[in-house]
């Protein structure tokens, strides 16, 4: 069965049912490991800007250094 065969009888379940639904569906996805990787109550390191001074001075010589070229 295929979404678009579904989709016209779920827009006509009233509101909770539909509540309902993404519930079963999203209890469904947290389980699945194919689309969830990671382990549950892991911690994962992930790189962000903070704490790196100077990426924004680099970023802001980029873009004066691309500036400079267009002109």
């Amino acid at each position: 069965m295929t979404l678009v065969e579904i989709l016209p009888t779920i827009r006509q379940l009233p509101a909770f049912e539909k509540l309902r639904l993404i519930r079963i569906l999203a209890e469904e996805l947290d389980t699945n490991a194919e689309i969830y990787p990671f382990e549950h109550h892991k911690t994962y390191m992930l790189p962000t800007p903070y704490d790196m001074f100077g990426a924004g001075q680099t970023l802001a010589d980029a873009l004066a250094t691309f500036e400079a070229k267009e002109q």
